[in-house]
């Protein structure tokens, strides 16, 4: 890969309607589908234009590595405008050089895995909070999910929330906000863009509000990724301001949010449709609460470590679903690549769904099967949390808080689809089980 010298053409491909592109296209069937059809049609390398952006879509380990990793010079991290204006321009995601490093240091070092460990009672007292209210009744796996993952992800951003006015403000305004995240950037009234943008104007005045009253606490700063920010001239950095810490918020719950409800929703659904799955990893979970029963305790950290058959799953769900189909990069300047020019400005997606999904990597790879983990996948075919410097810094805490809810949940309760007959993939606004997979939950009978 090399800055564009001699005259060439841009990858086949087809751009689609005026303006809106195959964005429709691309969001109302099967993404496997979307993406397998172009791929035969044009190449590991090809054309289309999403979310009113002309991309080049790449679909091998290779090319993956040399965008995301060797040649990421080339590439800065963006995303779709819509996105872009409604997580806030000042985000981690959308930044490369000395800003980037800065911010991704205080951000890692709220994920460090001393700081995880200790979240593991916090993050069980919210699973203990809200999964008695399943039982019995018929919910929206989805919808459950990210109360869940938000209540998680708050108390990742701010520590503890208990005492803070604005905690329901936040979580209602993120959810109007979260409507727009795949809608085309129209900014009049009516559309789901304009709403979502009212509502992020109004969530960015109530995280500043907080920011103002955790400044004023004289050398306490409530914990969280927020106290992290605030310190920042500790750690001998700039000092940051309340509009780029508000971005920061909302780019670290949208990341924190979604994928995590997403991936969770799937791995109920794998494991229902798998009994045999489910039973196994019953046994291994049922160990785990023997031993801390006999020792009258709640999870520790060193019992999520205890979990392999669990931490398969999750594995074999994070590529099954490919919760991220692929990230966006946008080209600095011309670029020839594989003999094509990528213009700049051009958006580029590696397709993580396409390499998780290749047989080349993952014989059968339409088969659930969690076993396939039990050896490495080979560098560069298994990458969903990213690759590279702007891979998810998170990633940890996500693993953790599907643990410990796999864990209280297989080890109490079962459950059944409702509507099994209605097959299928919607974007919510990560690919995920039709409707939402609602279920009926009923306490488990233990013989």
């Amino acid at each position: 890969m090399a800055p564009f010298q001699a005259r060439q053409t841009s990858p086949p491909g087809s751009m689609g309607w005026p303006y809106i592109g195959e964005t429709l296209k691309l969001y109302t069937q099967n993404p496997n589908s979307f993406f397998s059809t172009r791929q035969k049609l044009y190449g590991d390398i090809f054309k289309t234009h999403i979310l009113g952006c002309p991309c080049v879509m790449i679909s091998s380990p290779e090319a993956a590595k040399v965008v995301l990793v060797t040649q990421a010079h080339l590439f800065k991290p963006t995303y779709p405008p819509s996105k872009e204006k409604m997580i806030g321009p000042e985000a981690l995601f959308f930044h490369q050089g000395p800003y980037h490093s800065m911010l991704k240091k205080l951000v890692q070092a709220s994920f460090l895995p001393s700081v995880i460990r200790e979240s593991v009672p916090e993050v069980e007292g919210i699973v203990l909070k809200f999964l008695p209210s399943w039982e019995n009744t018929t919910v929206n796996t989805l919808q459950e999910m990210k109360k869940y993952a938000f209540d998680v992800a708050v108390y990742a951003a701010f520590g503890d929330m208990s005492r803070e006015v604005e905690v329901k403000g936040i979580k209602r305004l993120y959810q109007m906000l979260e409507k727009g995240y795949n809608s085309m950037p129209l900014d009049f009234p009516g559309t789901p863009f304009h709403q979502s943008m009212k509502a992020r104007k109004v969530l960015t005045e109530t995280l500043k509000t907080l920011i103002w009253r955790r400044r004023s606490e004289s050398g306490k700063h409530g914990g969280g990724l927020l106290e992290m920010f605030l310190r920042a001239k500790d750690h001998k950095f700039n000092r940051l301001t309340d509009s780029q810490i508000a971005d920061n918020i909302i780019g670290v719950i949208f990341a924190a949010h979604d994928t995590t409800a997403s991936v969770l929703t799937w791995v109920l659904k794998y494991l229902h449709d798998h009994p045999h799955l489910l039973q196994a990893v019953t046994r291994e979970q049922e160990e785990i609460r023997r031993i801390r029963t006999g020792s009258k305790r709640g999870l520790m950290w060193e019992d999520t470590r205890r979990m392999p058959l669990t931490s398969r799953v999750i594995q074999e769900t994070l590529r099954s679903a490919s919760i991220l189909s692929f990230t966006f990069r946008e080209a600095v300047q011309d670029v020839e690549f594989q003999g094509y020019l990528i213009p700049k400005g051009w958006k580029v997606l590696p397709l993580f769904r396409t390499i998780h999904h290749s047989a080349d990597f993952y014989p059968q790879p339409e088969k659930f099967d969690p076993s396939r983990f039990e050896v490495p996948p080979r560098p560069n075919t298994y990458m969903p949390f990213g690759n590279g410097v702007h891979s998810c810094p998170g990633s940890e805490l996500a693993k953790l808080e599907m643990l410990i809810l796999l864990h209280h949940l297989t080890t109490t309760y079962r459950w059944k689809v409702v509507g099994e007959e209605e097959e299928g993939i919607q974007y919510g606004p990560f690919p995920v089980p039709k409707r939402g997979l609602p279920i009926r939950v009923h306490r488990r009978k233990v013989t």
